[in-house]
């Protein structure tokens, strides 16, 4: 499945109008530590590397993006993500991973509440980062093949548009991480994506 989803910084009123109309999924504690080379082969390449609850998952980029909205293929077994990044079999994942040089440099625990608004989903999220929290809304939709992708993501800005929500770009909450807490990697994906105002 193709993941196609749109940031936004919501205000209550918002938040409250978009609920009214959708179902309260339920609510769970999320821990990620997202992971990546000294250089900062991943990040750059748009590419996040992430052990969610013991678990671990990689997001590839898929195209550009259409009016901020992101799409995203996800990997979610060891093997699949071993071949996307070239890595041995040969021993344990997070033994390979460190072989590799790959290294954890963020680890966040995140208040997740999930909504289903029709067709969409919605995810509010508060990241806590230890000596700072990060709140932010996801709206989203999944996408059979990557045909299926250019009808979702215009059906994303058009749901926002039409409950009167800004479709400018927001950082999401490792960009934000990075932004307070690690410049020399905020500053290398701001070249690698040639986003001088991210």
């Amino acid at each position: 499945m193709i993941e196609i989803e749109k940031k936004f910084k919501l205000t209550s009123k918002e938040l409250e109008q978009l609920i009214v109309e959708g179902t309260r999924l339920g609510e769970k504690q999320i821990t990620d530590t997202y992971y990546d080379n000294a250089t900062y082969d991943l990040t750059r390449g748009d590419m996040w590397l992430r052990e969610r609850n013991g678990r671990f998952e990689l997001k590839l980029p898929l195209g550009g993006k259409n009016g901020n909205v992101q799409t995203y293929h996800e990997l979610e077994d060891d093997d699949s993500i071993r071949k996307a990044l070239n890595l041995s079999f040969d021993q344990p994942f997070a033994e390979t991973l460190e072989a590799a040089g790959y290294s954890p440099f963020c680890t966040c625990k995140t208040t997740r509440t999930k909504y289903k608004i029709g067709e969409f989903g919605l995810d509010v999220d508060i990241a806590d980062f230890g000596d700072f929290t990060y709140e932010l809304a996801e709206i989203e939709l999944m996408a059979e093949s990557k045909e299926d992708v250019p009808e979702a993501e215009a059906k994303i800005l058009e749901f926002a548009k039409s409950h009167g929500l800004s479709t400018g770009e927001i950082r999401g909450k490792i960009l934000e991480y990075l932004a307070r807490k690690n410049p020399e990697h905020f500053e290398a994906l701001k070249k690698a994506w040639n986003a001088p105002n991210l």
